[in-house]
């Protein structure tokens, strides 16, 4: 057998050792993406752990972000209402958080006008004036017996005057009745939806208590509301 050259063993040699250069070019590649796959799982985990930790240091769950998401959008509702009338101004202060509901269709009835030009068509004295677009007695009917046997306001009684409400299981059709207490009143929030309270203006209040009135308890002069204007402070 023919021995080969030192020159045709060393080609041989190289061409045994090509096919490693191309498995370590393949090792280098696969290298760099288990390393950026690494990278990326390792980074989303710390931030990932960071929220988590801030959260229990904070004392929140998701629940409780969410809940606080909520309030953040409920302090962005206006939380006085101008009432511009034609006996004068009242400051009304919404209740937003006891009567969300309420306020919320109180606000959006100020914000489409709907209040302008409405009448307050019952006034019973020492216990309420009322104001909306029904012509019915509507809740006041069960007050006016009550109201001739307390002419005088009783302070030992649980709710204020001055209180701002609507009727409870109001039709829709019925349109938004608003209801300002002059004196306390005895289970008034079996009655009422009580959504604010007068701040200033109960002199203007305490005037259209002492209107004259028919024997319906409707004002024979006419006292309206002009505009409603809503605020975030006062």
């Amino acid at each position: 057998m023919a021995k080969m050259k030192p020159q045709a063993l060393l080609q041989q040699s190289k061409k045994k050792k090509g096919p490693s250069r191309i498995s370590l070019t393949t090792i280098l590649t696969c290298s760099l993406i288990v390393a950026l796959f690494v990278f990326f799982l390792h980074t989303s985990y710390r931030h990932w752990s960071h929220r988590s930790k801030l959260q229990l240091e904070n004392g929140f769950s998701g629940s409780e972000t969410e809940a606080s998401l909520m309030d953040a959008k409920k302090s962005d509702l206006p939380g006085y209402a101008v009432f511009s009338t034609s006996k004068g101004t009242i400051v009304v202060e919404l209740y937003k958080e006891s009567a969300p509901e309420v306020v919320d269709e109180f606000i959006d009835l100020c914000q489409k006008n709907r209040f302008s030009g409405m009448l307050f068509h019952h006034v019973i004295k020492h216990y309420s004036i009322q104001v909306g677009n029904s012509q019915d007695l509507g809740v006041a009917e069960d007050w006016i017996l009550g109201g001739k046997h307390h002419s005088q306001p009783d302070a030992s009684l649980k709710h204020d005057a001055f209180l701002v409400g609507t009727p409870r299981g109001k039709p829709k059709n019925k349109g938004f009745e608003i209801f300002i207490t002059t004196a306390p009143i005895p289970d008034l929030s079996e009655k009422l939806i009580i959504f604010g309270q007068v701040i200033k203006g109960e002199h203007v209040v305490q005037e259209i208590e002492e209107v004259d009135t028919d024997e319906h308890y409707r004002p024979k002069s006419t006292i309206k509301i002009n505009n409603i204007t809503l605020r975030m402070k006062i």
